[in-house]
């Protein structure tokens, strides 16, 4: 017999949160080629007036709208992080330099272990719309330096 927690005792429709539930499970899940990539160099530096200066690679393929690398990082709180730039990405399959620059709110960020996250996102047109889609994506810990 169906139960119906707090509904009438005939009613045959899940839950709320069983639907949720089911449409979550049932949905694509967004994946990156395998062959596409981001890295971060394990230093990046900071300079004396805050602006942070990340580095890396990365390489992509195969993409119909303007493709950029961003980074972020996070020192202090693992809920609080600041963005250090977006450059724009070649995506031709090969390997590219890249490096990002900003500078966050003063004292945000200051020399030594940091955690980063890159990410290379395209701005795909979809029905006319420019949606996100992720290419690849990558988190990890470096040392920021003075300099």
């Amino acid at each position: 017999m169906f139960r119906s927690f707090g509904r009438h005792p005939h009613a045959r429709t899940p839950r709320p949160r069983l639907a949720a539930l089911l449409l979550l499970a049932a949905a694509p899940t967004a994946t990156a080629d395998p062959y596409e990539t981001v890295t971060v160099d394990p230093a990046g530096s900071i300079a004396a007036d805050g602006t942070v200066t990340l580095s890396g690679t990365h390489r992509c393929l195969g993409t119909s709208g303007p493709v950029f690398v961003s980074s972020s990082v996070g020192q202090k709180s693992p809920s609080v992080r600041h963005g250090i730039g977006g450059t724009q990405a070649v995506c031709d399959g090969v390997e590219h330099r890249r490096q990002n620059t900003g500078t966050p709110s003063p004292g945000a960020l200051e020399p030594g272990t940091a955690h980063v996250e890159a990410t290379v996102m395209e701005l795909a047109p979809q029905g006319g719309l420019p949606l996100p889609r992720f290419h690849a994506s990558r988190q990890q810990d470096v040392t920021l330096t003075e300099g």
